[in-house]
Order: structure tokens, then sequence, then C-alpha cells
């Protein structure tokens, strides 16, 4: 039977974002076109399981244990290796942060088992190659390896080896292109009125840096949409677009909207808001619980919160208050993003 939990959260949802307090700089809610993180990934054996391996009858795992010997000139035949049960075939994945990074840089990776294997506990990954996120290049970025710490003992077939990645080569992201700059507007954030707003700021405290070239009254920043802020390159910049860079991230946006967020550990339970994190009417039903969120729902005994919008600290102090899980409570917060009803940004740690 479901469980029907009606909040009465009063709402006169907004045409217009929140004001943001004073001080907001560009880089609270704009990142650089080019910052973006990159995937790589590949296949690898785990070793040493405890008879916990894909066994001889998954020959994947047997004919990459064979080819693996041969390479490291000791061949062996694969009907050999019929009772290897200390072995597993897994992928290999590593994830480059927005930033870059540089040769031999360590980095975590993760990794699955995708044979039969039971578990991946007490395993070490042999020596992986890893490949970038382009399918047709057989180009090999970095190496994996080490011993493997399970994430989450209920499913023992996903683990982390701390720091087993190790670059081959330098990764330095292009963040400029043709002496323009592209400003990417956070997605919960995204606006044709924040849009202009971040250009009407940017000529306000940055035309003074113009060089006589460009002129007064040239346009060096336009909105190309409601998601990206198109910013040229002064001249007496374009040796050191860095510090060009810095400077237009350092603007200051008076009528930007609030960067509220949510921090989530789903492994311990913990929910942090930060800010005027907003919610929409919806309906939302998850393990047998059924949320309901607006300003035309049956009464209930939590008090309406809020004269002009629901904010969803006072729905997790509802769901709290008649003893919801933590589990459930993150799940339902889930499916509030994916909707569209939450209004900020989802972290999960």
């Amino acid at each position: 039977m479901i469980r029907r939990v009606c909040v009465l959260l009063l709402l006169m949802m907004a045409t217009t974002a929140a004001p943001a307090s004073a001080g907001m700089r560009l880089e609270d809610i704009c990142r650089i076109k080019g910052q973006e993180e990159n995937s790589l990934h590949g296949l690898g054996i785990v070793v040493g399981l405890k008879g916990t391996g894909d066994g001889g009858d998954f020959a994947p795992m047997i004919r990459s244990l064979a080819m693996a010997m041969q390479l490291m000139g000791n061949p062996i035949g694969q009907g050999e290796l019929k009772n290897a049960r200390n072995c597993a075939i897994v992928t290999v994945s590593a994830t480059i942060p927005a930033e870059g990074a540089r040769q031999g840089d360590p980095l975590d990776c993760k990794v699955s088992s995708i044979g039969s294997a039971k578990s991946l506990a007490g395993g070490r990954l042999f020596t992986a190659p890893l490949q970038g996120p382009n399918p047709a290049s057989d180009r090999v970025y970095a190496f994996a390896e080490g011993a493997i710490m399970i994430d989450d003992p209920v499913n023992p077939l996903n683990g982390t080896i701390k720091n087993g990645c190790r670059l081959e080569e330098d990764f330095f992201n292009v963040f400029s292109k043709g002496d323009k700059i592209t400003l990417v507007i956070d997605k919960n954030l995204t606006g044709f009125q924040v849009a202009q707003e971040i250009v009407f700021s940017i000529q306000d405290q940055l035309r003074f840096q113009l060089g006589a070239e460009f002129g007064q009254d040239y346009q060096f920043v336009r909105a190309i949409n409601q998601g990206n802020v198109e910013v040229m390159i002064p001249p007496q910049y374009r040796d050191d677009p860095v510090d060009w860079i810095a400077q237009v991230l350092a603007v200051e946006i008076r009528d930007a909207p609030v960067d509220a967020r949510v921090v989530i550990n789903a492994k311990t339970g913990a929910i942090a808001v930060d800010g005027d994190v907003e919610i929409g009417a919806a309906l939302v039903t998850v393990q047998g619980i059924a949320v309901q969120t607006g300003a035309n729902v049956l009464p209930s005994p939590f008090a309406a919160v809020g004269p002009k919008t629901a904010k969803l600290d006072d729905l997790i102090k509802a769901l709290n208050a008649v003893r919801i899980p933590p589990a459930e409570i993150i799940e339902i917060i889930r499916v509030l993003e994916r909707s569209g009803n939450l209004k900020g940004r989802v972290i999960f740690e």
C-alpha cells in the first residue's frame, strides 16, 4: 500500500530568478568553454581473487589472460587456464579533471566486472592500457594498475583503485578559439535575462580595458543564447589570455540568480542544502511513498512554508518529521531534479 505524504507548499512561482547577494562573481555561475572533464577507458584483468573470478567457462577472460601471458613471453594454451578462478575481466575507467592534468599525474580509476565473477574483493588489477573517448582511436593515454577497494560491500563487482591511473602525456584543455572565449552558464541558472545581465556587467566593468582597435562602440561581448556568452580577447591580452580570463571571471554580477545547491552523500545519507533551493509543483512516488508538492493539495499537518516559493529544505523537514528514510529522501530529490522541478544544483559526493 502506498503511503501518501502530502506536503502543502504554497507555490507562487516567480517569472524571474531571485536576485543574488552583492559580490557574486562570474566564476560562481559560469565556466570557460573547454573546461570539461575527459574520460579514459579500457579493459583489464583482475588477479589474486580467492576463487571468486570468472572461471574457465568464461571464454573472454581466458583469451585475455592467455594473450597477456603471451605478451609477457610465456605463451600458454587456453585449455591450460580452464581452472583459473582467481582472475576476472573488468572495464577500467578514469576521469581527467576539467582543469587538465600533467604527464605522470595519478588519478583514481574505477573497475567493474563484465564477466561471471562473484566478487572483486581482494583482487589487484594487472597493468591495463587506457584509451580516450574516441572509439576509433587506439592511442594509449594512461596505464592503470593496483589493489581494488570495494565501494559497496553489497555490490562487490565494482571498486576503486586509489591513484591507480598514471597519465602518459599532458592534457591541456583549449579554452580560447579565434581570439574568443565562451562563458558557459551553469545549467540550473540559464536564461535570457541572466545571459543579458552578464553581457551588461562585462561591458560596464571591462570596457575601459579595450584598446583603440576595438573602439568604444565595439560589441566585444554578446550572448549567443540563454546559456552561452561570447567574449573577445583584446589585442593587448592575446599573448596572455589567462590574465584577461581572470578579469572576466572576477566581474561582479548584481542581478544574477542565486546559485543554490544540494550536496548529497548517498553512502552516509547526509544531505546539505546550500542556498534557497526551490521546487515546483510535482507528484513523486518512490518506494511506496507518494509526495505531492504544490498549491492544490490536500490539507496536511505541516504548516504552509514560504509566502512565495516552495523550498527544498522545508520538504526535507516535513519528510523527516514522518520518519522517511534518508535513502528514499535522496531518491525523491533525484526524481525532482530529473523532472526539472528542482531549481538548484545537485552534487553527489
